[in-house]
């Protein structure tokens, strides 16, 4: 695989993490490996797949259509519902 080409996940930000525990099979580690070793070597900064994964989950998430039209839904429902509360206090 050429190093040239850019990979979908990207260089990763510095971001303040929390630690949960992920399971999976030992195919998936193994490509989750695979990914962190073109990730180091596209962006010449060492990474393992434990620092991976959640990038990946984000950018899964950010590009997951259903998953935004549930949360513009969401966010349309909490803001008629403060509105209608602003109302009252206002009677």
């Amino acid at each position: 695989m050429s190093t040239n080409q850019k990979l979908r996940l990207g260089p990763l930000p510095k971001t303040e993490s929390i630690k949960l525990t992920f399971s999976c099979t030992s195919d998936l580690k193994a490509e989750l490996d695979r990914y962190a070793a073109l990730h180091a070597q596209t962006y010449g900064e060492a990474t393992d797949a434990l620092v991976l994964i959640p990038h990946m989950l984000a950018a899964f998430m950010a590009r997951d259509r259903g998953f935004r039209r549930g949360d513009a839904k969401r966010k349309t429902t909490l803001a008629s519902n403060k509105s209608a509360d602003a109302g009252r206090a206002l009677e």
